[in-house]
């Protein structure tokens, strides 16, 4: 029975101790963020584009400032020009009337606040994905959905290929490839998820994307990793892309200008 009591009376104490701690963090200097991601579909005529333009927020921030009112232009080696109007203040930026063409040289300008960023970037073909494997039997506890989505590689060719598997709309796991070790081979992109199950709607998207940008993807998803957390590995730090404040160049960007071929497919899990 005094056992008993001592554990109650422990347990109160421990209770009565606990308060609410506020982490006042630093907050660092506004910066833009631009998500230019231009991806034209296999079998589409890419016409229908799209650039997103943000500010960086405070860590705790519930909402992620727009961009509003910038001018958005991208132009390619033809000496075309294509305007991206904004949506409202929404600061999305759409365009359609856009020419995608393979390998084809492409400069986004964006003129925000006065100040000019500039990036320029190549559009990069894709393969076709051949087809997709599912194993019930996956994982540590050979119970998880595991997928595989088949691609051939082609030969004789430096590939760099972006990988995004979409469940049910939650938001893309994104992985990305080389073909260093599996040149001209049929290899595939990897998709696990414990949450999965049967008739579930999997969109699976492969890219084509630079050296440039699979470098920077391959830092940013390390660092993001749900399974690091080394107290011994390098902290980490601000990843920046191939956008360039040509105006101001001390207050750079946050984010990266991709034009893309991409190959869909959908899948229903079984």
């Amino acid at each position: 029975m005094n056992r008993l009591i001592y554990i109650i009376a422990l347990s109160l104490l421990i209770i009565s101790c606990e308060d609410v701690i506020d982490v006042d963090l630093k907050t660092a200097e506004t910066r833009l963020v631009i998500d230019a991601s231009l991806s034209w579909e296999k079998g589409t005529l890419g016409n229908n584009q799209e650039i997103k333009l943000s500010l960086t927020a405070p860590y705790f921030s519930n909402t992620i400032p727009a961009a509003t009112g910038a001018t958005v232009v991208v132009t390619d080696s033809n000496n075309n020009t294509f305007n991206f109007i904004e949506q409202g203040n929404s600061g999305v930026y759409q365009n359609n009337t856009f020419i995608p063409e393979i390998n084809g040289v492409y400069t986004l300008t964006v003129n925000y606040n006065n100040e000019i960023y500039t990036a320029t970037e190549s559009l990069k073909s894709v393969v076709t994905i051949d087809y997709v494997e599912q194993n019930n039997n996956g994982g540590f506890s050979g119970e998880d959905i595991e997928i595989k989505a088949f691609y051939t590689d082609p030969a004789d060719q430096e590939n760099y290929y972006l990988f995004q598997f979409q469940n049910n709309q939650n938001v893309p796991m994104l992985v990305v490839y080389d073909d260093e070790f599996t040149n001209g081979n049929q290899i595939f992109g990897f998709f696990s998820d414990d949450e999965m199950k049967t008739n579930d709607n999997l969109n699976i998207k492969i890219s084509g994307i630079s050296k440039r940008h699979y470098d920077y993807l391959f830092i940013l998803l390390q660092q993001t990793d749900d399974e690091s957390g080394d107290p011994f590995e390098t902290q980490p730090a601000t990843v920046r892309g191939n956008c360039i404040n040509q105006t101001n160049p001390n207050n750079y960007p946050l984010g990266y200008f991709r034009i893309s071929e991409t190959d869909v497919f959908n899948y229903t899990v079984q």
